[in-house]
């Protein structure tokens, strides 16, 4: 077959409105009946084998603990090495196949979640990870959707890039081979999206993976296996173990072929990871590919200049969105005296307006988090918040009498370097500091300073020159900064996602440059004319 083939132009699969009546709320809301209806018992994918081994673990929404959805079979060592012995023997073919065979099967996944798989992937995400509607949809059907068809174009943009000379009789070209081993992708509990593209975008490019997706995903990352198979993915080429990260860890970076990793979770994991992997630097074949985004402190400046609603908007949004458990979500602002107080009882009224409750009822904006850990860590701060005298402007409650549900709350620091203004949290809490309106500059230099991270972050006002100011002293702060927006909702296309310092490697999830990661330049060179002589003109007597 042969042919330069052209993809489908990539557009943004459109968000679902799920309004009252809508077609598709009638079909998420009977998915929702169905799924709560059954127990799912969910294997490990290795190779061609539905892996179950006995050792289950109940999955249970975190919003109705009373409620079991099934179970899935945990693994051990053994199975790591199996699922490595598996890619390594998908590798050569999958490397082989062509390229727009590649990208057929990305192209047909992206449409079965558009499609078929759409109800099913929403309400899967909304279970087991305490989503509500809008939240799943843009999230597990719309940007996952976007990163298959997105990637398949950035595949076609990287290897139609070639050295643009040759010289007379010689033909220069660029090849782009898959990694010479396995990756081992790292996946979240946050983001269905994330969980698909970390194993998805190295497998794109023909390489085989490991996936060892986050406990309180399993549920959601089946539905992903499934699409995957359905859309004619092979045997080997992403295989999904469930393990504890120790376990995986002490086969996988022992391995001679280990290749690369693909991670998103803690600053702290990573940082051991990359530790781990430098001490076994010279069992490995490659140097292997370490690509990671992690934490995040992410932060909205306020300019005396910005409006007052748009301001409460961003922080009610940003901030308690999913409940805050975004690596993106706003978790530190800084706002102008002058300010302060409307802005408060703005914020405050939209607060008190917010339902929180179950998923199925789609009028609740807030849910659980996501398990008793993280209730228990982000209930902490709260405590420890009041005990320490600080004001807590709104919310400030929590039970896990049902579910593990947090008040979206407020806090206001006393000082900006309040242990909340500083560490990430990962839940429904938003620190403030008020600051005087002539501190601008030098408030811009403490949001710089604070903290390890630099995620995302925000600046809000009308005064260009402010705003101007900001976008300088806050360079390295963010890897995503917006101008007068919350600083959660990276499209695929629009805002490639990451950042830099503690917040990771900043290779970009959503843009070319992270799928660049996952290959290996061959530069070939054909001379059509060899010489015949070994000397050169200036080799000849005068």
């Amino acid at each position: 077959m042969n042919g330069i083939f052209r993809v489908p132009i990539p557009k943004n699969e459109p968000v679902k409105s799920y309004a009252p009546g809508s077609p598709e709320r009638l079909a998420l809301q009977n998915k929702l009946s169905e799924l709560r209806s059954i127990e799912k018992d969910i294997p490990m994918y290795i190779g061609s084998e539905e892996v179950r081994t006995g050792n289950t673990i109940e999955i249970r929404p975190p919003h109705d603990r009373a409620h079991k959805l099934g179970v899935f079979h945990k693994g051990g060592a053994e199975h790591v090495e199996a699922a490595i012995k598996a890619a390594l023997q998908a590798r050569t073919k999958w490397a082989d196949m062509p390229w727009e065979e590649r990208a057929a099967i990305f192209l047909r996944a992206a449409e079965l979640l558009a499609g078929p798989f759409r109800a099913e992937i929403n309400a899967a995400t909304m279970l087991a990870q305490s989503k509500n509607p809008f939240q799943a949809e843009i999230d597990a059907a719309c940007e996952l959707i976007d990163f298959f068809r997105f990637n398949v174009q950035y595949m076609t943009e990287i290897y139609s890039e070639q050295p643009p000379e040759n010289s007379p009789a010689t033909w220069n070209r660029l090849e782009y081979r898959p990694l010479e081993g396995f990756v081992f992708a790292i996946t979240p509990f946050n983001f269905t999206s994330i969980a698909g593209n970390l194993p998805g975008a190295p497998a794109l490019m023909g390489n085989t993976v490991v996936w060892k997706a986050a406990e309180t995903q399993i549920y959601s990352a089946d539905v992903i296996m499934r699409v995957f198979k359905a859309a004619g993915l092979p045997d080997g080429v992403i295989n999904l173990v469930f393990v504890s990260g120790p376990v995986a860890g002490d086969v996988v970076f022992k391995h001679p072929d280990f290749a690369g990793i693909h991670f998103t979770g803690s600053t702290g994991v990573f940082q051991s990871l990359w530790k781990e992997i430098g001490t076994n630097i010279a069992r490995y074949k490659s140097y292997p590919r370490i690509v990671g985004e992690t934490g995040g402190k992410d932060f909205v400046m306020v300019h005396n200049s910005a409006d007052v609603r748009e301001v409460s908007t961003a922080l009610a949004r940003g901030a308690f969105e999913f409940q805050g458990q975004k690596c993106s979500a706003a978790s530190r602002a800084y706002i102008p005296e002058s300010m302060w107080p409307q802005v408060r009882e703005t914020l405050k009224s939209m607060l008190n307006e917010m339902k929180m409750g179950p998923v199925e009822d789609f009028t609740n904006f807030i849910n659980a988090v996501i398990d008793e850990k993280a209730f228990d860590k982000i209930s902490s701060y709260i405590v420890n918040a009041k005990a320490a005298g600080q004001e807590i402007v709104s919310g400030g409650n929590f039970s896990k009498e049902k579910g593990f549900f947090i008040e979206p709350t407020v806090i206001r620091a006393s000082s900006p370097d309040y242990i909340t203004m500083c560490e990430e949290i990962f839940g429904p809490v938003l620190t403030i500091y008020v600051y005087p309106d002539q501190n601008f500059e030098e408030t811009l230099q403490l949001v710089d300073r604070t903290g390890i991270y630099a995620l995302t972050g925000s600046i809000f006002g009308y005064d260009r020159y402010a705003v101007k100011t900001a976008c300088d002293a806050l360079r390295n702060a963010a890897g995503n900064f917006y101008i007068n927006d919350k600083p959660t909702g990276a499209v695929v296309g629009q805002q490639p996602f990451g950042g830099a310092r503690g917040s990771g490697t900043n290779d970009k999830a959503g843009a070319k440059s992270n799928l660049l990661r996952w290959v290996s330049m061959r530069t070939m060179k054909e001379n059509f004319l060899p010489p015949a002589d070994y000397r050169y003109p200036f080799h000849a007597e005068s």
